[in-house]
């Protein structure tokens, strides 16, 4: 959902063509035809399968990005969830109630995605609570009133559409598949948190004070999201020479600001930055500076609720452990009844 942390390297990996003067001149032949394909299928803009030959360095770069994507749902179920027993009315917590469910499922898609890489789930998610893996820094923030919930809707899962429609035509196939459904999906509930605000601002003057003041302190953290400029975003020329991102950060970031800008209007409320401004010019909105260091300090684990984050992420799989291992007991059982019968 959240991309700003793909651009945070885990380490580089070499790409397989580095090791070609140990390989035996028929090893290094089968290798060069290998990648010949592999580039033929990038240059036609078509589709890496799981079963593909690929670089190395392209199945790491996808496994980091995947789960990384895959960690933001989970992690990003947490400040919506927070909300679901104060929910304003029935109607609000069942919209909430189904909303959470879907960024679960989403992170399962991509998990599953992830998995056709080679890489288990229980080693992404020790990734990911050891702190060792990323996942969006715009969840490491606290919701503190109601109105919180409705803009994480319109400008987090917004700026979220932003970056997820360009992979719906990512060159790798399952994780192009998956984000078809997630973006039909994220797009609803962009809408509804909108629709929320919009009722919101509808009510009395403490009500409009709330939307604009989580407007406040959520615009700038939205910009972020799509990552650091261009300049200073070490894995973006590779991933777009593959086919795994399509736009850069600052093109995404510019297209929200654009779209985002006439819809504040309908709502009513102001974003929050004196230098936002029409430029004639250039056919685009210029926009203030954004605070790229809040922005790393958040991504390397210094934000307000970095650590409550992860902690409430390692406790929910701790207590449920019993569920999973009593899902491999009954699977254990079944598979020794079915050899039983056919034995």
């Amino acid at each position: 959902m959240y991309t700003q942390s793909f651009n945070v390297p885990d380490g580089q990996a070499a790409d397989t063509r580095e090791f070609k003067s140990v390989l035996s001149a028929h090893d290094q032949e089968v290798l060069n035809a290998a990648q010949s394909r592999f580039d033929a299928v990038i240059d036609a803009d078509g589709k890496i399968e799981p079963k593909d030959w690929m670089p190395e360095a392209y199945r790491k770069t996808l496994v980091r990005q995947i789960s990384q994507h895959a960690h933001s749902e989970i992690v990003g179920m947490l400040p919506e969830g927070n909300w679901i027993s104060r929910a304003p009315s029935l109607k609000r917590k069942a919209i909430l109630i189904a909303k959470v469910q879907d960024e679960g499922g989403h992170g399962l898609y991509l998990y599953s995605a992830a998995e056709t890489l080679g890489t288990s789930r229980d080693q992404l998610l020790d990734a990911l609570h050891t702190g060792r893996a990323k996942y969006s820094s715009i969840f490491n923030y606290p919701t503190l009133t109601w109105a919180d919930v409705g803009v994480i809707g319109w400008l987090v899962d917004g700026a979220a559409i932003m970056n997820q429609i360009p992979l719906c035509r990512c060159s790798y196939g399952p994780y192009a598949r998956a984000m078809v459904r997630i973006c039909k999906e994220e797009s609803f509930h962009q809408r509804q948190g909108f629709e929320s605000l919009m009722v919101m601002m509808q009510g009395n003057a403490e009500q409009q004070s709330m939307v604009q003041d989580a407007v406040n302190r959520w615009w700038w953290k939205c910009l972020a999201m799509f990552g650091p400029p261009d300049a200073d975003s070490t894995n973006s020329t590779q991933g777009m020479r593959w086919g795994i991102k399509r736009v850069s950060n600052d093109d995404l970031r510019q297209k929200f600001v654009d779209a985002t800008v006439p819809q504040a209007k309908v709502l009513g409320v102001t974003l929050p930055d004196p230098d936002l401004i029409w430029n004639e010019a250039r056919g685009h909105h210029d926009y203030g500076q954004i605070d790229w260091d809040e922005f790393w300090a958040t991504v390397n684990g210094n934000g307000p609720c970095n650590k409550e984050r992860l902690a409430t992420r390692v406790k929910a799989h701790e207590d449920g452990q019993w569920v999973r291992d009593a899902a491999m007991a009954y699977a254990r059982k079944q598979q020794s009844r079915q050899q039983a019968e056919a034995a």
